[in-house]
């Protein structure tokens, strides 16, 4: 088995790369992607686990959006679209040392100022990245949550998104679907969903959608698989492959994602921070 050996630096450009190969911004799982073809990887160093439900090659890609973001390279919206700034439109590489160098005195530049008459804090090398933090924190909650509440809680989360008449019908002997449900487009057109849920700590295999996408021929028109882990890229392909019913996937990430989106069992805090403008009253 290949293991993933780019580092986080490592994958600087080829994340600039593929932004603008698709256009200036992407999901993810997009990024990801193109990443993964940009590099030649092969299925076994993209599959490799980092720790958790998260891969080597998802987490250091995390740690990579987050320097080039510092570094005014790249901007994100609260629907997790990554995308290139105006800065970074006409550049075709960075220096990866010259990026670190000046990421790390601003995040110290910010931590002196923040610590303002307390002991002067040493640089440190972002030992943790809060934005994967919490994912993994919510993740390790539902690794252990019993299947039928992790059924409910993704009926909850359907429901908020706005499906009608979810309902779970897990139960042996029902091909591995667990619920279905009803999304409607403008109040006119609807469509059957099922879903199956799956807490999985690793990697979802394209049979297991092989499988789904059986039970749910001539029972929906769409599928859809949540699960806590990660999908191979196999199972990506399988999920949308040409001449099968379509199969819509959503990871342990991107449940987290949206239960934060949604509020349901997230609570975001907005910290107020006042300053006095000085300058305003000297020349009122």
């Amino acid at each position: 088995m290949t293991s993933f050996n780019y580092k986080y630096d490592d994958l600087f450009n080829p994340t600039l790369q593929a932004l603008q190969n698709l256009g200036g911004s992407a999901s993810v799982p997009e990024i990801e992607e193109e990443v993964a073809k940009i590099l030649s990887l092969s299925d076994d160093e993209v599959n490799d686990i980092h720790r958790g439900s998260i891969s080597k090659l998802n987490y250091r890609l995390a740690w990579s959006r987050n320097y080039l973001k510092h570094y005014g390279l790249l901007e994100n919206s609260a629907r997790g679209v990554w995308a290139l700034t105006k800065a970074a439109q006409n550049i075709a590489s960075v220096d990866k040392d010259a990026v670190k160098r000046e990421v790390r005195a601003l995040d110290l530049q910010n931590r002196l100022a923040e610590s303002k008459g307390e002991e002067e804090r040493e640089e440190t090398d972002y030992e943790e990245l809060p934005d994967i933090d919490w994912q993994e924190a919510v993740l390790n909650i539902l690794h252990n949550m019993p299947p039928d509440k992790f059924e409910r809680l993704s009926q909850r989360m359907l429901r908020e998104l706005g499906f009608q008449n979810v309902e779970v019908t897990g139960r042996s002997g029902d091909g591995g679907i667990d619920g279905k449900g009803i999304v409607k487009l403008g109040g006119v057109l609807s469509f059957h969903v099922v879903f199956q849920c799956k807490r999985f700590k690793g990697s979802v295999a394209p049979s297991y959608v092989r499988d789904f996408r059986g039970a749910m021929i001539g029972r929906a028109d769409k599928g859809l698989f949540i699960t806590t882990g990660t999908f191979t890229r196999d199972a990506r392909k399988e999920a949308q492959r040409d001449g099968a019913p379509p199969i819509d996937l959503i990871d342990g990430f991107q449940f987290a994602e949206k239960l934060k989106e949604l509020g349901i069992g997230i609570d975001v805090s907005n910290i107020e921070k006042i300053e006095v403008n000085k300058h305003w009253f000297e020349n009122f």
